[in-house]
């Protein structure tokens, strides 16, 4: 790790903890003018996954932030494109690996061209694929236009979710490598489309050498975090150390200390130029919300452990498959295992950390419901048998 300047600032722990809750939209009144769209780019990244319990992540990352916006209204916010004054319709957002698979603001597509080179450096992947088949698809698109890898001659081979067909693993490829992109979803199926075609001409360049890329994305996470520590920039756009101590001086962003963290900081200069203010959210939350993404993060702010457990053998499971923190108050009060059973929002599993988080529980849970279309809300477990009564009451009063 590179020497750290002396810190511009020394910042509270709860000072710190604003300043993050506001960088990522949890604190003050949301830009309800810019919707999903002004999320997505105030974020950064919205992780993806195939997990849908209430919904699917990156539909519950705006929902978190803006309340209870319509689901198509954000398929339509990140897969719509809008006329931009030119022919060709100009999209919002693109898909790619930056923490994980993510959407990324269309703007943002620049920036990971040290990534695309890297990944045409390295052209043996963890498929074989014979001669001419990534040319094929190509030429396929080219002459078809947008696909999925369905309509490209089919996905899979026939085992398992892994065993990908030629047109699959050419396509993927063809995507890491910057010459597909993805700016659509079909029924959950990547379209893919190529980048000279879907991309506008003023971001469709990789003339950005692989400093300039790290420096751009190492600001923007420290924009969407506030202020992190090293491994905390580093993991938002999963960046290695090295990389961010490279650029990080030149990156805008600011050293600071942090009662308690132990470790130097870094603080988007903006963010401290005014003090945190204004309502909070209580809401329940993504498993893969950005808030929550870095565990050692996490339990620095918040004092709270979370874990996705959808992964963990059922028996090991301590709070549940998906269960989402709640945040009320600008703390992290517990998380509930959620399900759905036809109109019904099902608790199966709830966890309070405190008497105090009954009530936010109950409204949370209420205002998810109604968000997925459900009319009834049933409590299944509590892990803190004292709390059932009054959380039932909690959700009766509602």
């Amino acid at each position: 790790m590179t020497t750290v300047p002396p810190a511009t600032a020394e910042l509270s722990a709860d000072e710190a903890r604003r300043i993050a809750l506001r960088a990522q939209g949890f604190l003050g009144a949301p830009d309800r003018r810019g919707g999903v769209r002004g999320v997505l780019r105030h974020l950064g990244a919205v992780q993806l996954d195939t997990i849908s319990v209430l919904a699917r992540s990156h539909e519950l990352i705006p929902y978190a932030r803006l309340g209870a916006v319509g689901r198509k209204t954000v398929e339509d916010a990140y897969w719509t494109p809008a006329p931009d004054g030119a022919a060709q319709a100009r999209p919002h957002a693109f898909e790619y690996w930056s923490h994980a698979a993510c959407v990324l603001p269309i703007e943002e597509w620049p920036h990971f061209a040290f990534r695309r080179r890297a990944y045409r450096a390295h052209p043996k992947w963890y498929h074989a694929l014979p001669a001419g088949a990534y040319d094929a698809v190509l030429r396929q698109l080219r002459t078809e236009g947008p696909l999925t890898a369905t309509e490209l001659g089919g996905a899979k081979n026939g085992g398992p979710w892994w065993d990908w067909s030629e047109a699959k693993v050419a396509v993927e490829r063809a995507l890491m490598y910057g010459e597909v992109v993805c700016t659509g979803r079909r029924s959950w199926k990547r379209v893919y489309d190529l980048a000279e075609r879907a991309v506008p001409d003023d971001l469709l360049h990789d003339d950005l050498d692989d400093t300039e890329c790290l420096r751009r994305l190492v600001r923007l996470a420290g924009q969407s975090l506030g202020v992190g520590t090293r491994a905390d920039i580093a993991d938002y756009h999963r960046l290695k150390g090295e990389q961010v101590d490279a650029v990080i001086a030149d990156s805008g962003l600011v050293p600071v200390t942090v009662a308690g963290w132990g470790k130097p900081a870094w603080a988007d200069p903006e963010a401290l130029a005014t003090e945190p203010r204004g309502r909070h959210r209580t809401t329940l939350l993504s498993p893969f919300d950005s808030l929550v993404w870095e565990r050692a993060r996490t339990e620095r702010i918040f004092g709270f452990t979370h874990r996705l457990e959808a992964y963990v053998p059922k028996p090991k499971r301590v709070y549940g498959y998906f269960a989402m923190p709640l945040l009320s108050g600008g703390r992290l009060l517990g998380r509930v295992d959620p399900a759905r059973e036809g109109k019904t929002l099902v608790a199966k599993q709830v966890s309070l950390d405190t008497p105090k988080a009954v009530l936010p529980m109950a409204k949370a849970l209420w205002e998810a419901a109604e968000w997925v279309g459900c009319s009834d809300v049933r409590v299944e477990r509590v892990d803190a048998p004292e709390l059932r009564g009054p959380l039932t009451a909690a959700l009766a009063a509602v």
